[in-house]
């Protein structure tokens, strides 16, 4: 569903399971921060009003939205996390520049989940205008970092629940 249609932070409380024991990657871009930065926020306070631990939350930078897959991939390797969650912001410009780095961040993003055995979280907002970022990171559609948290939890909870 288009997000013009639906609130990123609206979701039913009760049919998210509880976080407390859940270990989760986040890797965000440093590349428009302002937006990045708010994303982190509310994926995090997301997590946490869910029972995650703040030292079961490992976040790490990279400079821009390309470096999210081997971020992403450095995470799972080198962390004992059960889900990872990657954040950036790429906004359309005058160039094709926009189309290679989301076409790359998203095949790398597919190819981790369709291989691995640790959910990926794609955060990545792409957008035409800086307004519809804004949008989307707090503003009036609400905050794609709270719905990549809950994916999160749920995804790990999904994982769990197969090998039982």
């Amino acid at each position: 569903m288009a997000t013009a249609y639906h609130n990123l932070s609206d979701y039913d409380f009760n049919s998210v399971p509880d976080a407390q024991t859940m270990r989760f990657g986040i890797v965000v871009s440093e590349w428009n921060s302002n937006i990045t930065g708010a994303l982190l926020d509310g994926a995090v306070n997301t997590l946490i009003k869910h029972g995650a631990k703040k030292e079961n939350i490992i976040v790490k930078c990279v400079p821009g939205s390309f470096e999210l897959t081997f971020g992403a991939n450095q995470m799972i390797e080198n962390c004992d996390v059960d889900a990872v969650i990657i954040l950036g912001c790429v906004i359309k410009g005058e160039t094709p520049h926009f189309d290679y780095v989301c076409m790359g961040v998203t095949q790398g993003i597919t190819q981790l989940n369709t291989t691995g055995d640790i959910p990926v979280i794609y955060g990545l907002i792409t957008t035409n205008t800086m307004e519809q970022a804004e949008d989307r990171c707090g503003g009036k559609l609400g905050n794609k970092g709270d719905e990549c948290a809950i994916t999160a939890i749920k995804m790990i909870d999904f994982v769990w629940s197969l090998n039982k």
